[in-house]
């Protein structure tokens, strides 16, 4: 698959590389062009000029952005993702005196299918540190990689990405079940700054639903 990783650090960096290794070809972008061109080697895929040349040369696109940078990105690779997936692992969170807090009126992936409409939005990967993008065994326990999205096509296909890099794929269901993976990312963030944790823990459900093993499992 073609996957277009638009964004150069940790977690474009971490995507770029797992997807590489299980087979995909991977184009990046990012505002830094030296940044990009670097992450594209190391992951032996290819640097575009800009965002909307990746954009139009992917089947899939992944926004490995700042949150603050979704408006603007959208409006660049607005006509370059109709009818595309474009996977959103971002959340929407900031960092005050008192320490991270969080927007709870939506979630970011529902911000982004208003800035993107003809595209086919999905959350994905946003509940993983990039130290688990790239590598997804925990103290030996295979991860979760949560999924969320209104189009079924689109949820398949990213279920399979996420199974492809080793990650447990899970369907939660709606882009409305974004903004609990956007809380529950938030939670193992603020574990770790709070408690000086090393950024290396991650989610595992045990003894899901049968619901769910049969959604997986398809």
């Amino acid at each position: 698959m073609n996957i277009a990783i638009i964004g150069a650090g940790n977690v474009g960096r971490a995507l770029a590389t797992s997807f590489s290794r299980a087979g995909h070809a991977v184009i990046v972008a990012s505002r830094d062009p030296e940044h990009s061109a670097a992450v594209a080697s190391a992951a032996h895929g290819r640097a575009a000029a800009n965002n909307a040349e990746a954009a139009a040369a992917a089947d899939v696109v992944v926004l490995a952005v700042p949150p603050d940078s979704l408006e603007s990105v959208a409006a660049e690779i607005r006509s370059a993702v109709h009818g595309k997936v474009v996977i959103d692992p971002t959340n929407r969170m900031s960092f005050g005196s008192s320490g991270p807090t969080m927007e709870l009126a939506e979630s970011n992936s529902e911000r982004l299918a208003v800035l993107l409409p003809e595209a086919r939005i999905v959350k994905a990967f946003n509940t993983l540190f990039a130290s688990r993008q790239i590598d997804p065994i925990a103290d030996g326990v295979q991860l979760d990689g949560f999924v969320a999205g209104d189009d079924a096509q689109a949820k398949s296909t990213v279920v399979a990405l996420v199974s492809s890099i080793g990650l447990n794929p899970i369907d939660v269901g709606p882009l409305s079940r974004a903004q609990q993976l956007e809380q529950l990312a938030f939670l193992n963030i603020a574990l770790n700054i709070t408690a000086n944790g090393t950024w290396t823990s991650g989610w595992r459900l045990v003894g899901a639903p049968s619901t769910v093993a049969v959604a997986v499992a398809a």
